[in-house]
């Protein structure tokens, strides 16, 4: 036994060797990177917050990204759901110039007003920076696929400044209900020297203060049962709201794809229509990142319908095709729906605030990642109720999300079985709603890959636990 010990360690020390320094050279690229785009996107922001009028030109940022995608980057065009794939399954080293194209897709969209985020374009500019290593260390197979892990977690922990939830992160995105635990050395390293470098490059994270956290302690045990109970309805509704999201996202892009086929009409339509919803509000508030407004939301009461009107500036500036990300709009959603829970439930809008800010963040199945997040940005008396609202959330938003490669590992529910990677994009969700009796003996619903709900009414019937 002694012998084989020493084997096991014989081994171990060259993989971390290895890993530590492709994971180290990752991290270097994805916090520069992000160094990169959050310096142009503050001068972006900026610049359209002073010039209203640049709206205007909205469509034909749209228009101008559609040509340059459609020359030079066809094949990179499904942005994160493309890592996503190529992590499933390996078939190309992913295109140097998908970093260039989606840094300067982002900017334009940022630039000229859309709604949208900058962590997807961070999560596609690590991954891609990354994988030009392949070719020179010639990885293959199974190194490859862990390779393009720690360029996500470098590129998210370096957004975030949270790099113990960027290591996660690379790990649970691949799959619902499932992580391996091959890339969890390499994807913690890259994320920690990731946010390392960006803070090096003179970049700052937005702090967010979570005051008034109730206490789990004995002597406030009652108070404290129904502060947990609060959190539980708070999550179901992050949850519906994200996966509402996902769903509008989803849906519009469908709509505008099927009835507008040409391209470059459907990008000059759906930025126009970005542009007058803009104009016919009035403000700036729902458009960009929003962080004044995240901001804004832990310290203050805002207008209960803030967290719909930025939903459906998302949805529609993602839907019909701009550059950016999901995640700081999920942030916003869910910051300021609390100022609607803040009316019913016995909670402080701060904490509420906070509990939003990452339990929307259910749109991406990946709640170990939100809950740590969480305790990295709020502190760790916030984690029972905010890990509590993440994973309700999880729950609540069923096998949806917004990254439709993504895979169903294990179902979300004990009776409702899918078989191992199904993408999300096949579940069929809201898309395809299965009518049955609720009062009928139904055991166990099953989802197989021919697109068809199976109803099993006894367990002998029933599939076998993933």
């Amino acid at each position: 036994m002694k012998g084989l010990q020493d084997i096991e360690q014989f081994f171990a020390r060259p993989q971390i060797a290895k890993w530590l320094a492709i994971a180290t050279i990752a991290g270097v690229l994805a916090g520069t990177a992000l160094a990169a785009l959050l310096a142009s996107l503050e001068w972006a922001t900026d610049w359209h917050e002073a010039h209203w009028w640049i709206i205007a030109l909205l469509p034909l940022s749209e228009l101008l990204s559609e040509l340059i995608y459609h020359h030079f980057g066809q094949s990179v065009k499904a942005d994160n759901n493309f890592l996503l794939e190529e992590i499933h399954n390996s078939k190309q080293t992913i295109p140097l110039r998908m970093a260039p194209l989606v840094l300067l897709g982002t900017v334009m969209t940022h630039f000229l007003g859309g709604s949208a985020g900058r962590e997807g374009t961070t999560l596609q500019m690590g991954a891609s920076l990354a994988d030009q290593l392949t070719k020179v260390l010639h990885l293959k197979g199974s190194a490859r696929r862990i390779l393009l892990m720690p360029g996500i977690s470098g590129g998210f922990a370096s957004v975030f400044g949270t790099p113990l939830a960027g290591a996660v992160f690379g790990l649970e995105v691949l799959a619902i209900g499932k992580i391996r635990y091959d890339g969890l050395f390499p994807c913690i390293i890259a994320a920690i020297v990731g946010d390392y470098v960006t803070l090096k490059w003179g970049i700052h994270h937005t702090n967010y203060r979570l005051a008034n956290v109730p206490s789990l302690s004995l002597e406030n045990f009652s108070a404290g049962s129904a502060d947990l109970l609060s959190s539980v309805f708070a999550g179901t509704v992050f949850g519906l709201v994200a996966l509402l999201f996902a769903e509008v996202t989803h849906k519009i892009g469908h709509v505008f794809k099927s009835k507008i086929a040409y391209p470059l009409l459907r990008s000059r339509v759906g930025g126009a229509i970005v542009a007058i919803a803009v104009w016919a509000v009035g403000t700036t508030k729902y458009i960009g990142p929003g962080i004044p407004t995240i901001v804004e939301a832990f310290q203050t009461q805002l207008p209960p319908w803030d967290f719909a009107a930025k939903l459906a500036f998302t949805a529609l500036t993602l839907g019909v095709g701009f550059k950016g990300g999901e995640v700081t709009p999920l942030f916003y959603i869910g910051a300021t729906l609390s100022n609607v829970l803040f009316l019913i439930l016995p909670l402080s809008s701060a904490l509420l605030a906070g509990m939003g800010f990452v339990a929307v963040f259910g749109a991406a199945n990946t709640p170990l990642a939100s809950t740590i997040m969480a305790i990295e940005l709020f502190g760790l008396p916030a984690g029972a109720f905010v890990g509590t609202a993440c994973v309700v959330s999880y729950l609540f938003s069923g096998h949806t999300g917004i990254y439709r490669a993504q895979r169903i590992g294990l179902s979300k529910y004990s009776k409702v079985f899918a078989q191992e990677s199904i993408g999300l994009a096949t579940f069929p969700s809201l898309r395809q709603p299965l009518e049955f009796d609720l009062f009928s003996d139904i055991n166990f619903l099953r989802f197989s890959r021919n697109g068809e709900w199976q109803i099993h009414e006894t367990f002998d019937s029933a599939p076998a636990l993933l």
